[in-house]
């Protein structure tokens, strides 16, 4: 995270942190207690300018709700102390979506910079959750032929292009992309094989790996799950030429829009969605004109020179608060 918000130039740190447990076997009520109790124990060292929390896997806008509330017991009403909070409690509009819509604004400038659009371009995505689910949706609104989707329980293929928003209803109804019938059911571990132009692994980590590289078909990969490729595919995927834009880049859209909801409120001023949708598409893409001069400069991957980019930032600022050895 540290070097992540440094790439999109935010003013921030980085941590992560959260409850060993599974959200899906506990009721509200219990999740709303796990949370408070949480917060009352970590609420000295959290706060508007020391730590701000957002919501990550298996947590939603409910739980953020929950831990300011606890939080302003201690320290008076603070909304900018958590981010991804609902609207009526200080949230950003196109927070929701952020992560997802910065994958695509990552995705436009990288096949802008290789002389492509999104409308000429297929796309398959391996998760349906959040990032993937709205990744599809603002990649088909922007004309591009998303055409296979996975989830957890299984994948849906139709190379005319699926209909995306009513693959989201359906899922919603049915709890999964599973028996969709505007396409046919295809087995989710060969989803990262199948021939496309872009592959999005938007799910869990460590899914592109030695044994199944060799078979990505795709020219660019754009990591929207944290961490999706181990090293040895990140090897393999150089020598076959296929672009990879890593995900300490591509999914910085969620923290972006955090660093936008948490500047709302100590302004204590909301912007509306299109100066949200606007000042993410500029952030993203500048971040991307960044990792690619340093990417050129170094003769490296994208990912190594946004780690150069990320770190060296880190780097200067340490030696400029005289922390330098």
């Amino acid at each position: 995270m540290t070097w992540k918000t440094a790439i999109a130039h935010l003013p921030y740190g980085g941590a992560k942190g959260g409850i060993g447990c599974n959200p899906n076997e506990l009721s509200a009520s219990e999740l709303e207690r796990l949370t408070r109790v949480f917060t009352q124990k970590i609420h000295d060292l959290i706060g508007v300018q020391t730590d701000v929390p957002a919501p990550d896997m298996g947590t939603n806008a409910q739980t953020m709700a929950w831990i300011l509330d606890e939080y302003s017991k201690f320290h008076g009403h603070s909304p900018a102390v958590v981010t991804g909070k609902p609207l009526d409690l200080g949230g950003s509009l196109g927070r929701e979506a952020a992560t997802g819509r910065g994958v695509v604004y990552a995705t436009e400038a990288l096949l802008k910079d290789h002389g492509k659009i999104i409308a000429d371009q297929s796309f398959v995505i391996q998760g349906f959750g959040n990032v993937g689910s709205w990744t599809a949706t603002i990649l088909h609104e922007q004309g591009g032929k998303v055409i296979a989707i996975s989830d957890a329980n299984g994948a849906v293929k139709n190379t005319d292009g699926i209909d995306v928003p009513r693959l989201v209803d359906y899922a919603k109804k049915t709890g999964g992309v599973k028996g969709f019938d505007g396409g046919e059911d295809i087995d989710p571990k060969s989803i990262l094989a199948e021939r496309c132009d872009v592959l999005i692994p938007a799910a869990i980590g460590g899914v592109l790996t030695r044994e199944n590289a060799n078979g990505v078909q795709a020219k660019f990969v754009v990591e929207a799950a944290n961490h999706p490729t181990d090293p040895d595919a990140d090897e393999i995927l150089a020598k076959k030429g296929v672009v990879v834009l890593p995900d300490v880049y591509a999914n910085a859209g969620g923290v972006t829009v955090s660093y936008f909801e948490w500047v709302q409120n100590i302004q204590g001023f909301m912007w509306d969605e299109d100066k949200v949708n606007a000042e993410l598409k500029k952030y993203m893409t500048r971040a991307y004109e960044d990792v690619k001069e340093m990417s050129k400069s170094k003769g490296c991957s994208y990912r190594m020179g946004a780690f150069c980019l990320g770190i060296g930032r880190v780097a200067r600022a340490t030696l400029l608060r005289g922390w330098g050895a």
